[in-house]
């Protein structure tokens, strides 16, 4: 699948409250995607961004307490379409974002093509929020939760069934800023999670493989989401909600290195890339970098 490789952006910055990530997609094109792919041979088909609708600011919406839950239900089902229709033509989809809230729909269209999806969620936060446990109301930080089945039925039912993923197929790499109602989810679901506290006594190297062998047994698929603020900020400064002491430049290499290697990988996503809190596209440079080491970049 990987020779043949379908780009999807998602200019979604509906699901969290800072402009500006939804030029994510643009930013990376511009820090060399594409380019970057087609050196490594891979038949690379951009289709372009996926339209977002605006909310109308003059109608105030009381479905519920989600965030522009309407025009991020209709971004994510345009994607679930889309992602769908190029697994179905024999492409890896990667697609480039737009806030995290966008996984909802990634794992709606990926998720019906396997039995078992693995999921790699390479991220400082959990995303295990539920309209009942955010603290803010901001679906970007409920996509891992949707697709488990939990949380409003437009989010957990888009693309008509649920839930997408199993707890037991899903680990969660680079944890460090988890809600109250994320810990005990984590904790009631047996998700298993590597925080910093374990890529720090571990080594990335142990923990990558873990996280390999783990999901090798389970699975016949496997999706890697990985959120630009996984990375320590002073690595990756333009994301929406940096957290001190992530994953470092290098540790990130060798992480999506070691996936290259294993080769389970079958469809992947970069998110939360926003230029307009870059230094100099430094975020979109770095996701382009990883890119290159997750589709087989050496450097001999």
């Amino acid at each position: 699948m990987k020779n043949k490789m379908s780009i999807i952006g998602v200019p979604m910055d509906l699901g969290q409250s800072r402009r500006g990530v939804d030029m994510g997609p643009s930013a990376m094109r511009y820090a060399g995607a594409i380019e970057k792919l087609q050196e490594l041979q891979i038949d690379t088909y951009d289709l372009g961004d996926i339209p977002i609708n605006r909310p109308d600011q003059n109608k105030i919406e009381n479905e519920s307490n989600l965030k522009n839950l309407k025009q991020v239900s209709e971004g994510n089902q345009k994607l679930a379409e889309m992602v769908d229709l190029e697994i179905d033509k024999g492409h890896f989809p990667l697609i480039l974002g737009g806030d995290h809230s966008i996984a909802i729909g990634s794992l709606a269209g990926i998720s019906k093509h396997y039995e078992n999806l693995g999921v790699i969620w390479y991220d400082a936060h959990g995303d295990l929020n539920s309209s009942e446990t955010s603290p803010s109301g901001n679906i970007h930080g409920m996509p891992l939760a949707a697709s488990l089945g939990i949380g409003n039925e437009e989010l957990t039912n888009l693309y008509g069934y649920a839930p997408k993923i199993k707890p037991e197929n899903i680990v969660i790499v680079g944890a460090r800023s988890l809600d109250p109602g994320e810990k005990e989810l984590i904790r009631e679901k047996g998700i298993k999670v590597f925080t910093m506290h374990e890529i720090d006594q571990m080594g990335m190297s142990k923990v990558m493989q873990e996280t390999i062998d783990y999901l090798k047994e389970r699975t016949d698929g496997i999706h890697l989401s990985l959120d630009l603020d996984g990375l320590d900020p002073s690595e990756a400064p333009g994301v929406g909600t940096p957290v001190l002491g992530g994953m470092t430049y290098r540790e990130s290499h060798l992480a999506m290195e070691m996936l290259a290697e294993a080769d389970i990988l079958t469809s992947a996503e970069f998110v939360e890339v926003n230029p307009i809190l870059d230094d100099k596209n430094k975020t979109a440079t770095v996701a382009v970098g990883l890119m290159g080491s997750l589709f087989g970049e050496k450097l001999k």
